[in-house]
């Protein structure tokens, strides 16, 4: 990784944002360089936020970029990242925060990207599975999409519960506007959703019952206690992951599933409580018995959860009337 710097004005904050990250000042932005193993398309994995809002996606007249405020795991500072692809195995992260916490916010960047992977051995593991070789090769570079963090997938779970997505999404975003802080990336306004320590403030919220908030604030406090750490969860068995969020106030078998796949960003889990997926799985695959899928998906290791993302992205859309994949399984 390199490091350099540049100068930018940063605006004032709110007030809360003030007291609760660091006091607000001319902030020199640096920008971290990673060099990528295996394929990676940027502009294709934008259009697939893991919260499926328009909050981070590339801006239409300005292709190619991604702009992100988050809470950074750890701390809660508010920080944001504007993200762009330079060159074909080069993406750089324009940081905005403070000047020790850049490594940090940089390496949160790179794991919400499915960076931290090397991704070279993904065309192998599936090239055996002609659904799946088929979808790699016409979309390649596509790669995951986490959360900003498994905190952040945790809320995300509980406030989507019994909502349409589009509900969930305006939901998340106006607690962002309402308790987060709105963070300068790149010459716009991001809006970070709360960090832990503003979230266990949560009272009254229109749209949330209140039990979801009462689950909300038991999720910021078990992230200020440690316990949804993104790297001790990811360096866990994933059974052992799967049992620590399971026990969270509202977190069932699906809602741990995604915290460990698309909140910790663990590369190779078959999602057993995914619906969805199986729906799409069963279109392609010819089944919908999930010891059967489970079975087909064993082909992907060490890059299920990839391929899971794959074929929940653009499974059926890509092959229209496909079903071989069943026949050669």
């Amino acid at each position: 990784m390199s490091f350099y710097g540049r100068h930018i004005t940063f605006g004032r904050s709110a007030e809360r944002c003030t007291m609760l990250t660091t006091a607000r000042r001319t902030i020199r932005p640096t920008t971290v360089e990673f060099e990528i193993c295996g394929d990676f398309d940027l502009t294709r994995c934008a259009a697939f936020p893991a919260d499926r809002s328009p909050a981070g996606r590339a801006a239409e007249d300005d292709p190619g970029t991604l702009r992100l405020a988050f809470p950074l795991d750890g701390t809660g500072e508010h920080v944001g990242a504007l993200v762009r692809q330079r060159a074909p195995d080069v993406v750089s992260v324009e940081v905005t925060a403070t000047r020790e916490a850049v490594p940090a916010v940089a390496e949160q960047v790179r794991r919400m990207l499915s960076l931290d992977v090397d991704g070279t051995g993904f065309a192998d593991a599936v090239a055996a599975d002609p659904v799946m070789r088929t979808l790699r090769e016409r979309h390649p570079g596509l790669r995951p999409v986490l959360f900003h963090s498994p905190y952040e997938a945790a809320c995300w779970a509980v406030i989507c519960a019994r909502l349409r997505v589009a509900q969930a999404a305006l939901l998340k975003q106006r607690l962002a506007a309402r308790l987060g802080c709105a963070v300068a990336v790149g010459g716009r306004t991001v809006a970070s959703f709360p960090s832990p320590e503003q979230l266990c403030a949560l009272d009254e919220q229109p749209g949330l019952s209140a039990q979801k908030r009462q689950r909300l604030v038991a999720i910021a406090g078990a992230a200020r206690e440690g316990l949804l750490d993104a790297w001790s969860l990811r360096a866990m068995p994933v059974e052992d992951a799967l049992e620590r969020v399971r026990g969270l106030a509202g977190v069932g078998p699906f809602s741990a599933e995604l915290i460990v796949v698309r909140g910790v960003g663990h590369p190779d889990v078959f999602p057993r409580h995914e619906l969805r997926l199986h729906t799409v799985m069963a279109a392609v695959y010819g089944t919908g018995v999930v010891e059967e899928l489970e079975d087909i998906a064993q082909r992907w290791q060490p890059f299920r959860s990839w391929g899971a993302f794959l074929l929940r992205s653009v499974g059926t859309s890509a092959i229209t009337g496909s079903r071989h994949g069943g026949e050669e399984r």
